[in-house]
Order: structure tokens, then sequence, then C-alpha cells
């Protein structure tokens, strides 16, 4: 079995996969570290094949990682990097090592999933957008500050009191502190939505449309698009690494 986790900007995602099967995905926060109960459940494991880890989560990461793997199992990590063309996908990137690997491997899972264009959309600590040609060709993509982001910065440059409201899909809000919740949730939703008919111009069909992301439940019901879900994206693509 292959070992395989995606540490982003907060979370680390892992799971186990053989012959491109993954077990159930389970996620921590990591804070720049590896949390007590992701070190029981890794004791547990048997020695994987590979350690395969997408990480755009800190230099300082790497060497926590590289100690545990060899502590725990006599190996280390291999750290996937983006290729300009490989795995049937081509970067856009004129400097294809500017493009983060959790969206090249992204974009890697949703080519073999998805038979056409495709818009993928990871809404995390930040939210980007990538948009595929059928392909495999990369157009390139836009990032945004995610959900929480845009509510923490407006919050701290206005001094609005912070509200808390119910999600909602609500197009617009009567009062400030939720227009601002409401809208950190319409703004990535409209850009989504934006970039959806952009793509189908462009390819002359109706893309695909892949969701992935821990904000993914929140942005989903503000989306007025054909959306697949795929929290594991990052891990499907890098179990198809070879």
């Amino acid at each position: 079995m292959d070992l395989l986790i995606d540490i982003g900007n907060t979370n680390l995602k892992w799971t186990l996969g053989e012959s491109g099967a993954l077990e159930a995905m389970r996620a921590v926060r990591h804070h720049g570290g590896l949390p007590i109960d992701l070190h029981a459940a890794w004791e547990q494991l048997a020695p994987p094949t590979r350690i395969l880890v997408s990480n755009v989560g800190g230099a300082e990461m790497v060497g926590v990682l590289e100690r545990v793997c060899r502590s725990y199992w006599d190996r280390g990590p291999l750290f996937a990097t983006p290729e300009p063309k490989a795995y049937g996908i081509t970067i856009a990137y004129e400097r294809p090592e500017r493009l983060g690997v959790d969206r090249w491997l992204a974009l890697i899972a949703a080519h073999r999933i998805c038979p056409g264009p495709v818009l993928v959309i990871d809404a995390g600590t930040a939210i980007t957008y990538d948009l595929l040609l059928e392909d495999g060709s990369h157009l390139g993509g836009l990032i945004t500050a995610g959900i929480e982001m845009m509510r923490d910065r407006l919050i701290a440059d206005t001094r609005i009191p912070r509200v808390e409201p119910a999600e909602s899909v609500a197009p617009w809000a009567t009062d400030t502190g939720t227009a601002i919740a409401v809208g950190s949730i319409q703004a990535p939703a409209a850009l989504a939505e934006r970039l959806f008919h952009r793509l189908t111009e462009r390819s002359g069909k109706a893309p695909w449309c892949i969701l992935s992301g821990g904000d993914a439940e929140r942005l989903l019901p503000a989306l007025h698009l054909p959306i697949q879900r795929s929290p594991d994206l990052v891990l499907q693509g890098l179990a198809m690494l070879s």
C-alpha cells in the first residue's frame, strides 16, 4: 500500500492506496507539525510501499515529515513536483514550478475522471480555479482569498462586529455583518460561474466542474452549476503518479 499525503496551508489529508483504489480520506489540522492523533494512527500502519506527498504547507513540514517517516518506517517521503508536460497535462505557466503542486495533481485527477473540458475549484484557505481543455491543455487559473480569509480581512480593516449567521445561499443581506458573511460566499461562487461560462465559450461545449477543498460544502449551495464533489482530488492525483 502507498501512503498518500496532501499537506495544505491548514489541513493535512491522507489515505492509503493500492492499484489506484483509495481508502477513505482522513484529515487533521497540522499547525506546522503533526498532531498527536496522526502519530497514533500512523504508528499502527504497516510499512508503506511508497510515501507520496503533495506539500504547499511550507518548508518546515518537509523536515517534520522526513523525520517521522524515517522513524516509523525507515524510509523517506517522495515529494511531488509539477512537470511541464506529463500524465496528459500540459501546464500553461511559463515557469511550471510556480504552479502549486496541489493544483497540478488536481488537474491530473480531473483529466482522468472527466472526458471533456474541466473547471477545477479548490475551496480552502485560498480558493483556486483552474481551467483545463479536453486535450489536457491547462489554460491557467485564478487564486482568491478563501471564505474565512475574506471575512477576517474585512472585519480587521473595518472594525465591523463579526456575525456568524447560519450559512445561507441568500444573494444579499440586510445588515452589515451578515453582508460580509454572505458576500464571502457569493463572491467566489460568482467567479466560478463566470469562469465556467468562459470555458464553455473557449471549448465549445459545457465543461465538467469539480469542487474540492475544506470549504467546498459551504460554497456548494451558492453554485448554480453542474458540480461534482471530489474531496480527495489531490490524493487521487498522487495515486496516479508512477
